[in-house]
Formats: structure tokens, C-alpha cells, sequence
């Protein structure tokens, strides 16, 4: 009988002994859809789920192996948090995982409380907490957006989580006929001004390439006060199915020759600002990343090369660095970094004129 206030007590099937299985479930992962249903129906709760945050699957940080792997590096950036989740938090899953839960008495029981699996701003500040407690490197921390918006708001919590930096990636495609390219620019500006004076970690700045003049851009940025700037972002740019005529969004990994683009850059803006550079797209092996401080890198970041091959790569990477310098006799990366560079280039606008002429007079089809 229920009680007379309707309530019922959660957990009574571990009082149960009557020895009512026969056989003992177990999980099989080859026809296993994850839909949950198992662990309601099973009336002795032998069968029990637990829910993960996404950002912790893609850290892969419940894995030992994968987070010494990590400590090779010198920093860990961990993943976006859009300007969107800021504006709407996520409740949807929390619904579909409890609905209909009241018929059975213990059902409840078998899931966490949504916090402990919010996949919005809550969750990404425990996702940099748990970073923090489980590397002993850096953890910056990363906002995508592309207006003011609410980041300054949750810049400051993202400080107080324990983040050692801020990386602003700013995502932004411009696509009013009357928006000048001077508005364009103060966007860009306004952003990092408006969370440079609400934190006192140190804040990145990640930009496209495709301003009217990259060069000037970067010096208004850091006059605005950015500690680096990330060079470059790069657009996922949808297609087109032919057969069911919808678009289709695309997540295309760097290959080595996007190298090129954020290593001319480098090489053009070291030693004109104070701000730091780092590089990134198109770094997939040891000669990538002494190319890129060698024009003036500050930072080389690693992503697609890590998707493909995995995080062991960054040990395969940093031990073909210390092999290429010692046998060129360099002492440190600060000996060789902006070696390449252009900043003693009276005008690099006409050195890279002149590198397009030899490219194309000297090539020679095969």
C-alpha cells in the first residue's frame, strides 16, 4: 500500500532477496542503441547508465593514457563555448530523459541531476574545473562568437573557474550590402575591450583573414589591448546535396598546405606588434612547427593532425623538434624564433610581390 501522503521510498529493491533472477544481464556494445529503456525496466537495478558531458568525450580525460599524453604539450585549449548557449540554456535533454520516468518508482534514481550533465555554460565551467585538477599545464579557455553580447558576463566566471587565459574566437561573416568595413573592424574591436576590462587573465584574440588590411587590423587590436593574436580561423563553409537538394554543413580537417597563409602573416607582423602570435591550421608535423617560429610564432596550436593521429602525435612532433635543432646546433626555440621572419623588411609588401612573380616565372609544369 502507498503511504497516505502519496509519496513512495526510491532504492527498495535492494531489499529484495528472493533470488528472482536467473540469469545476470549483460551489456552487449554491438547491438546496444543507448536508449536507456534497460536500466527502467530492470526491476533489481542491475543494469545502471551514466550520461557525459560531450566536451569530456572529445578531452578524452577519463582516459589515463590520454591526459599524460597531454602534458607534453605546453597549454590545453579546451573546446568553444558558442555565444548562443550563453542566450538559451539546454533543457530539452533533461526532458526526454525523464519523461514518463514517474511509472516506475525507482526510474529516477538511475539518472543524474541534469547539472551534473549541462551541456551549456554550467557544464563548460565544471569542464575547465576538472581540466584544471587533472592537468598540471595551462587550461585556456575558449568563447565563440561574433558580437558583445553576454561574454563579458561569463568571461569573469570562466576567470574565477580557474582558466589561466581566454581565447576569443570570433566567427563572424558580415553580410550587409551597407555594413563598411571600418564597422566591420570595431566589432571586432568593442568585443575585446569589453572583456579585456572585466578580466585580468590574459586575453587572445582569433581572427579571419579576410580584412581589408590585415596588417593595420592587427595593430588596432593590439593597441585594444590583446595579449595575442590566433592566426587564423578558418570558415566551415556548407555544400550542397544533390540528391536530397539540402545543405549540408562540412567540418573539413587543415591539411600541411594551410600552413602557408597564418606562416606569411607571422612572418610579416613579428616585431611590429607587441602583442604574442600563435599559429594555427595546417601544423601536422615537427617541420611545421619549426617553420612557424622560425617566422616569428610565439604559440603552435595542434588540432586536425591530433584527430587524424591521434594525441601520442604531439610527443612524435616535439621529439622530431629537439632532433632538427640539435643536429642544426640550436640551443633554444628563442635562438631560432623570427630568424625567418620579415621584420627587418623595409617593405614587405614588395617582397611578397616579388615572391609571387619568382613562383610563377620559375614554375615549370610536370
Amino acid at each position: 500500500m502507498l503511504p497516505a501522503d502519496g509519496t513512495y521510498p526510491t532504492g527498495t529493491a535492494r531489499w529484495e532477496k528472493r533470488n528472482l533472477a536467473q540469469e545476470i544481464p549483460v551489456w552487449d556494445p554491438d547491438v546496444c542503441i543507448q536508449c536507456g529503456k534497460c536500466s527502467m525496466v530492470c526491476p533489481h537495478g542491475v543494469i545502471r547508465i551514466k550520461v557525459y558531458d560531450p566536451v569530456y568525450l572529445r578531452m578524452g580525460a577519463r582516459d589515463e593514457h590520454t591526459l599524460k599524453a597531454f602534458l607534453e604539450a605546453e597549454a590545453y585549449e579546451g573546446p568553444s563555448l558558442f555565444e548562443e548557449e550563453l542566450m538559451l540554456e539546454r533543457y530539452e535533454l533533461h526532458h526526454h530523459l525523464t519523461h514518463g520516468t514517474e511509472s516506475f518508482p525507482e526510474a529516477l534514481t538511475f539518472f543524474p541531476e541534469p547539472t551534473t550533465f549541462h551541456l551549456g555554460p554550467g557544464g563548460y565551467l565544471n569542464h575547465i574545473r576538472k581540466a584544471k585538477e587533472a592537468v598540471d599545464i595551462p587550461v585556456i579557455a575558449s568563447l565563440n562568437g561574433a558580437s558583445v553580447g553576454g561574454w563579458t558576463d561569463f568571461a569573469i566566471q570562466i576567470e574565477r573557474a580557474g582558466a589561466n587565459a581566454l581565447e576569443l574566437n570570433v566567427y563572424y561573416i558580415p553580410t550587409d550590402t551597407e555594413l563598411t568595413a571600418a564597422e566591420v573592424e570595431q566589432t571586432y574591436v568593442n568585443i575585446l575591450k569589453a572583456v579585456t576590462s572585466a578580466v585580468t587573465i590574459p586575453v587572445a584574440i582569433k581572427l579571419s583573414p579576410f580584412f581589408s588590411n590585415m596588417a593595420h587590423m592587427a595593430k588596432r587590436l593590439d593597441e585594444a589591448g590583446t595579449n595575442a593574436l590566433v592566426l587564423f580561423n578558418r570558415f566551415y563553409q556548407p555544400g550542397i546535396d544533390l540528391e536530397t537538394l539540402e545543405v549540408q554543413p562540412h567540418v573539413l580537417l587543415s591539411t600541411p598546405q594551410a600552413l602557408r597563409l597564418p606562416l606569411t602573416w607571422i612572418g610579416i607582423l613579428y616585431g611590429r606588434i607587441n602583442a604574442d602570435l600563435a599559429a594555427t591550421g595546417g601544423i601536422h608535423d615537427a617541420q611545421d612547427a619549426l617553420k612557424m617560429l622560425m617566422v616569428g610564432a610565439n604559440v603552435t596550436m595542434l588540432c586536425s593532425v591530433l584527430f587524424r593521429q591521434g594525441i601520442d602525435q604531439i610527443r612524435v612532433i616535439e621529439h622530431g623538434m629537439r632532433e632538427w635543432m640539435e643536429a642544426h646546433e640550436y640551443e633554444s626555440v628563442r635562438q631560432m624564433q623570427g630568424s625567418m621572419s620579415q621584420k627587418h623588411c623595409h617593405d614587405p609588401s614588395a617582397f611578397e610581390r616579388a615572391q609571387y612573380m619568382r613562383a610563377i616565372t620559375t614554375h615549370r609544369p610536370v
